[in-house]
């Protein structure tokens, strides 16, 4: 087995003594750096007596009136500058970055439901940075840095996540009004099966039809992609109810059989229990259960 690499250590002045210089290189006065650095002109003065010996170089002449710099002074001083800018602007960076939240939900649930309220949702975090994730999978919140999820699940939940419901399954059959066309409503189970079905990764056709062998159609992996199909008239759909409820609304899809079914697992939302939680992410938890909950969808 291979010894672990040993990085080189870097071999740097004192900071203190870089500080001391910089500011009297500026100024070329040890007065002026000590009224800006806030100790005595004495220490000035060690400070880059110390530096100079750690150097082995003179980097001022000392004047009657005051310092002037040596060639290899002016030198340095413009690299000791440059490098003091670069802390500088990469500390004010990184304090004006903006605090960041991270939600991982459903390809489904962030276009029906997140994305359609996005403008809401980035008014209720003010000054807060949303990075969303969408995939079917939870994630692992002991590895993962994710603050608030949405997905299917079923409880027992681990000790370390807190876990509320959001969206229970409750599934109708939904399609479009130029599909459906004069049929009266609700339709039943022999009528339904007239129509063409679409079909996705959370099917629930057959349970739905008490057994029966439902229609073939297009298969989706994504729910939200066989939603967008029945929108377009091109089938039928089983659904979980808060998944369309802007589409019922509007007109877009209507409900096709006055049968509706209980699955599960159901959405719900998670998150690690931590003391320490950021305003951000808290906000996102309340937004999201005011929200996106059966009562608010």
């Amino acid at each position: 087995m291979l010894p672990p690499l040993k990085l080189p250590t870097r071999k740097l002045p004192p900071l203190n003594s870089l500080r001391a210089f910089e500011a009297a290189g500026r100024a070329l006065s040890f007065r002026a750096a000590a009224e800006e650095l806030a100790v005595t002109q004495g220490a000035v003065a060690q400070q880059v007596r110390g530096l100079e010996d750690h150097l082995g170089l003179t980097l001022f002449h000392r004047l009657p009136r005051g310092l002037a710099l040596t060639p290899e002074g002016k030198a340095y001083l413009a690299e000791v500058s440059a490098a003091f800018d670069t802390l500088t602007s990469a500390t004010a960076q990184l304090v004006a970055r903006p605090a960041r939240v991270t939600i991982s939900v459903t390809p489904t649930v962030a276009t029906r439901l997140l994305i359609p309220r996005m403008a809401e949702l980035r008014a209720a975090l003010p000054g807060v940075e949303l990075r969303t994730i969408a995939e079917e999978d939870l994630p692992d919140f002991t590895r993962d840095d994710v603050d608030v999820a949405i997905g299917l699940a079923r409880p027992p939940f681990a000790p370390e996540v807190e876990a509320r419901l959001l969206l229970p399954q409750d599934l109708i059959a939904v399609a479009s009004p130029a599909l459906v066309g004069q049929r009266p409503l609700p339709l039943d189970e022999t009528e339904i099966l007239s129509l063409p079905f679409v079909h996705h990764c959370l099917d629930h056709w057959q349970g739905f039809l008490g057994g029966r062998q439902p229609n073939p159609g297009p298969r989706f992996s994504l729910t939200t992609l066989a939603i967008d199909t029945a929108v377009a008239g091109q089938g039928v759909i089983v659904v979980n109810r808060a998944l369309v409820a802007a589409e019922l609304a509007d007109g877009r899809l209507e409900q096709v059989m006055a049968r509706s079914m209980r699955v599960s697992p159901d959405y719900y939302i998670l998150r690690k229990r931590q003391p320490d939680r950021s305003a951000g992410a808290a906000a996102l938890w309340r937004w999201c259960l005011d929200r996106l909950s059966a009562a608010g969808v």
